[in-house]
């Protein structure tokens, strides 16, 4: 999740990735698996809860009127059908009705937002983090793509959105133009992409230099708007050409799976000939009514779809196997390749997963191997060339290879995981750059290599040590980690790094004050305890409110967990689901199931993880978290849904309750407040007219949410 976070950070704001597209979304794809297969997990891995990237620094910040949204990826044509089927689900749509969806080209460009009022261009932002964007708007009025004024009438308040991108031949023209400027090749600063070229030259500080770059702009959708022109997306996207606005050539509306799956390969087809860079085609359910109902997961709509082009292949040599420890622990085996050119790119490393995929493959050192990439994979060994029996197997290391701790596996798991926890330096480097990261306690100034100089030098051990800190510990001593400082040695020997000043050094802690008081959902998060996500933690958080009332529960649980033996007879098994009930019943929190349950319960159960969380509230006061809902007659009551929902399905219901300050619980008890009932509505019924809940019909659980719209 850091490395995602890290990565969106040099993507989005610095416009300078240090990974390939295919690398960054198999990191994505990967979580996506896990979650599939571990849906206890779900909650770890949604790692911004929100659009990727923070503002830079030298524009001016804006929040957006309406987020601006990531969107998921499809990766098959079977991804494709059970994202329309579920649509069909969530809407509880029968299988005659048609579910159209319009197709258009995924553009490889910088996302960016127009506002225009009364006709007239009075604001234009980058997407930034999604909630924040990037003012841009003298900049973006040199782009001969977009009017300073809509043609016809429009409404009083409409944001277009849509792509800056740079096509094929203006980038190449660009570079060479750059080139011949410099003079000096060892001097040019070059693009390394058009994706690239046009971000950068949309964020310049001088209007004048974006004025002389080539970028082009594609609508394809829209934010706050006072009055949409039509009902459905091709409706409103045909209006938003009429105002001038160019949409990509391919947008067309489609009534069925196989339609739409035609779509993609015809722009597949037709992509190597293209003027500008795409890496898929995008499905959007057509009705805005259905849009509206759909609504939207943490940091992406669910009416809307990236249909990611396949990978491509080439052959090339293992030359090694390393294993790589993680925050958790887990070892994961990265294959070192000779290098090959797979889809343009020069690939020299590939993922190996975890001990069971490099038995499957038989992979060894020295093996002719298959790699695969594309603008949505990884490079990730997909065949190995020469399989030997009677070679023998690779040994997965069962000691860490940072520390010499044993190594263990889980039951269930596939992923070894190293015992050593904090006396482990891949561990402590990487909880320790957790700790800090954007989306944990956010401190400003302490960058990765920084954590790592700091570790270096003996100053910072424990997340408390950073709270520890003082100008005087710092000043004089260099700023950078080792890593850093060889890169700079490298371009010049005589370099001397940079060091801590007065200034640079009470700059630093003074951003370490200013996150004294995380919110409780960030300092959870920020302990890095196994599955305990940002959803995971803002659960926790909305349940409790604060650190002392969720204190007490953990610390309950953990007398559960110590006091809790098997019964004579009582198998392991039913003796570990026993336990488990107790755990989450204890924990009593929507979302949370035995495996998150297990690990808040197991980290607190440590004696060593206690002393680090003790030693760090020394240090900082986690304030409570107030959560943003429309105030209602349901709010802060507790909801049950019962029986079959007519007009909408399950999921939809509860997303209106919790919107409405209500929580849902699957059962009645003397603690529920209100019941919905449904067709057909069953013992849940029953218990509430025992209990002498209040009852509503699904008619008039409308109506209270109606109110409140």
């Amino acid at each position: 999740m850091q490395a995602i976070a890290m990565h969106d950070d040099r993507y989005y704001v610095h416009d300078d990735p240090t990974i390939s597209d295919a690398e960054y979304d198999d990191l994505k794809r990967q979580l996506r698996d896990l979650e599939r297969d571990n849906p206890d997990l779900r909650d770890l891995f949604d790692p911004t809860a929100a659009v990727a990237g923070s503002p830079a620094a030298h524009l001016r910040k804006v929040p957006h009127a309406r987020p601006m949204m990531s969107l998921d990826n499809a990766f098959s044509d079977a991804d494709v059908a059970e994202f329309v089927a579920r649509v069909r689900r969530y809407l509880q749509l029968d299988d005659d009705t048609p579910v159209a969806l319009t197709a258009e080209t995924k553009i490889d460009g910088l996302s960016c937002s127009l506002r225009y009022e009364g006709g007239r261009l009075v604001q234009a932002l980058t997407r930034g983090d999604g909630t924040t964007g990037e003012d841009v708007t003298a900049n973006v009025r040199t782009i001969a793509d977009i009017p300073g004024r809509l043609h016809g009438d429009s409404p009083d308040v409409f944001e277009i959105r849509g792509e800056v991108y740079m096509a094929k031949a203006d980038f190449v023209a660009l570079n060479a133009r750059l080139l011949a400027e410099a003079g000096d090749p060892a001097k040019a600063r070059q693009f390394a992409n058009p994706r690239n070229a046009a971000a950068g030259s949309l964020r310049q500080k001088d209007p004048g230099v974006t004025e002389s770059r080539p970028l082009r702009f594609f609508a394809h959708g829209w934010g706050e708007t006072s009055a949409l022109p039509a009902e459905t997306q091709a409706g409103v996207v045909a209006t938003i050409r009429n105002w001038g606005l160019p949409i990509a050539d391919g947008f067309v509306r489609t009534i069925t799976v196989d339609q739409a799956l035609a779509a993609y390969r015809a722009i597949e087809a037709a992509r190597a000939d293209l003027p500008f860079d795409i890496d898929g085609v995008v499905y959007k359910v057509d009705r805005l009514d259905w849009q509206a109902r759909l609504g939207q997961v943490a940091k992406a709509p669910r009416w809307a779809i990236a249909h990611k082009f396949p990978a491509e292949q080439a052959q090339t040599t293992l030359e090694r196997i390393d294993i790589q420890v993680g925050r958790t622990g887990a070892l994961t085996p990265v294959a070192r390749l000779a290098p090959v050119t797979v889809g343009g790119v020069v690939v020299t490393n590939a993922t190996l997963h975890n001990a069971d995929e490099i038995e499957r493959l038989g992979v060894r050192e020295g093996d002719r191997v298959v790699v695969q990439r594309a603008g949505d994979v990884i490079p990730q060994i997909v065949q190995n060339l020469t399989p030997d029996a009677d070679r023998p197997a690779w040994p997965f290391p069962r000691t860490c290879p940072e520390c010499g701790s044993a190594v263990e596996r889980e039951e269930g798991e596939v992923v070894y995981r190293c015992t050593g926890g904090l006396i482990c330096p891949a561990q402590r480097l990487e909880r320790l750059r957790h700790f800090v990261s954007r989306n944990a306690l956010d401190i400003g100034g302490l960058g990765d290599t920084t954590i790592d100089r700091l570790l270096d030098d003996g100053i910072v051990r424990t997340p408390a040590d950073i709270f520890r800190l003082r100008a005087d510990d710092l000043i004089g001593r260099v700023r950078v980690g080792n890593e850093a400082i060889e890169r700079l040695r490298v371009r010049n020997p005589a370099h001397q790094p940079p060091r801590w000043t007065e200034k640079s050094a009470a700059d630093l802690t003074a951003a370490i004050d200013a996150k004294r008081q995380p919110p409780l959902d960030r300092f959870l998060f920020a302990l890095g305890i196994r599955h305990v996500g940002e959803i995971t933690a803002r659960d926790l958080a909305r349940r409790y409110r604060s650190a002392r009332a969720l204190g007490a529960v953990l610390r309950h649980a953990v007398f559960l967990h110590h006091q809790t033996q098997p019964v004579i007879g009582e198998t392991d098994r039913k003796f570990v689901l026993r336990r488990d009930r107790l755990l989450v019943a204890a924990i009593e929190t929507p979302g949370i199931g035995p495996e998150v349950a297990g690990a808040l319960v197991g980290f607190c159960a440590e004696r060593h993880n206690r002393a680090v969380v003790f030693d760090l509230l020394r240090q900082v006061r986690p304030t409570d978290v107030v959560w943003e809902t429309r105030a209602s007659r349901v709010s802060g009551k507790t909801v049950v849904f019962t029986g079959k929902l007519e007009t909408l399905s399950r999921d939809e219901a509860k997303a209106q309750a919790e919107a409405l300050g209500a929580r849902v619980s699957g059962s009645v008890s003397a603690k529920t407040d209100l019941v919905v009932a449904g067709a057909d509505a069953g013992s849940k019924l029953k218990k509430a007219a025992e209990l002498g809940v209040e009852v509503v019909s699904e008619a008039q659980w409308a109506e209270i949410v109606a109110e409140t719209a």
